[in-house]
């Protein structure tokens, strides 16, 4: 789950008696300041009944980097798909001009657009600061209901009951400026937010059946589809997500399937410098078989590379060659996993 995260200093308040009770008792429910409970979203959006069939996207390679994008590096590039942010910043500010768009567009070359739909981002321009408590760091009674817990993975990344109609038109809004800017598609993060809220033990207080939370998250990608490809008129609109293959354990009627155009996937082959097991990645590859018998392509990123020039590493040799095996779109990105520059050697692109 990588996303763009800016560098900002947060202030902390440290008590020190109430963390050492947590730490002791170990994780407990939400409590939201002025003693109310976390409640479940009433206003659960229409999941739709129809998929709307995605393009065909023809690549061979694509490129990953999420923070700090500059158009004219990428239009230097010889990589089909670039993944990036919408903006520089994650700001507003920092959104590209038109005539960046058709420099990193250049060649046919297909620009998507990276969005969580499963986790709120306080940098956003969608965020008020006010729904946080500056002391505990969670969702305070002003929060909408929403507002889940902090991501303690990813300071500022905030957990969303993602099938609230009143998200889902922030979503919508978000992907609004998107196809405005002349993104290609989106690049769809935090899927497995379904797997999050399906947990007895998320920490929330509430949680629900994973065959729901995965229907609704369903629903939530096939609703971004027609609002691009149908009420937009975009009808080639890309849309790949990243990671929670094990939806597809859910998709009988192959909806979510015939409405993605692919999929992106990290860490299949390694995580950092270990090995994944082997029998982890063969039940990773059995999920992602009906996406290539598809004929859509599967993005792989495994971060995997140090920087060792000007041969690369024998790991990043071994993760190109398995995932080319395995019929596959890799991307080897920086081990550091900040996905702050474009990673070009010998045999990528």
């Amino acid at each position: 789950m990588k996303r763009y995260h800016p560098n900002t200093a947060t202030a902390v308040l440290i008590i020190l008696l109430p963390i050492a009770a947590l730490l002791e008792c170990g994780p407990v429910p939400l409590q939201r300041l002025g003693g109310s409970q976390p409640n479940p979203c009433e206003d659960v959006a229409d999941p739709g009944s129809t998929a709307i069939d995605s393009g065909v996207l023809l690549v061979d390679n694509w490129m990953y980097q999420l923070q700090d994008a500059v158009a004219s590096s990428i239009e230097a590039t010889a990589f089909q798909i670039a993944v990036i942010d919408y903006s520089r910043n994650g700001e507003e500010s920092g959104r590209y001009s038109d005539t960046e768009m058709t420099a990193m567009k250049s060649g046919g070359r297909k620009v998507l657009a990276y969005l969580s739909v499963g986790e709120a981002e306080d940098y956003r321009y969608y965020f008020d600061q006010r729904w946080i408590s500056w002391i505990e760091g969670q969702p305070t009674s002003a929060a909408p209901c929403w507002l889940g817990r902090t991501n303690p993975d990813w300071e500022g990344n905030y957990k969303v009951q993602y099938w609230s109609e009143d998200w889902q038109r922030i979503v919508l809004d978000y992907l609004d400026r998107i196809i405005e800017d002349g993104f290609d598609g989106v690049y769809l993060d935090i899927i497995d937010a379904f797997e999050y809220w399906s947990d007895r033990d998320n920490g929330e207080g509430y949680w629900i059946e994973e065959s729901l939370a995965a229907e609704r998250m369903i629903g939530l990608v096939g609703r971004i589809a027609r609002h691009a490809r149908e009420e937009k008129g975009k009808a080639d609109f890309y849309i790949i997500p990243q990671n929670g293959e094990r939806i597809f354990n859910y998709d009988s009627t192959s909806t979510y399937l015939d409405t993605i155009s692919g999929i992106g996937i990290e860490d299949l082959y390694y995580d950092g410098a270990a090995a994944i097991p082997a029998a982890a990645t063969a039940a990773r590859n059995n999920l992602l078989s009906g996406v290539k018998s598809a004929g859509k392509p599967v993005l792989v990123v495994d971060y995997v590379d140090r920087g060792i020039r000007p041969t690369p590493e024998s790991i990043v040799v071994d993760f190109l060659t398995k995932a080319g095996d395995d019929g596959y779109k890799p991307y080897a990105a920086r081990a550091d996993r900040e996905l702050d520059e474009i990673n070009v050697f010998v045999g990528q692109p």
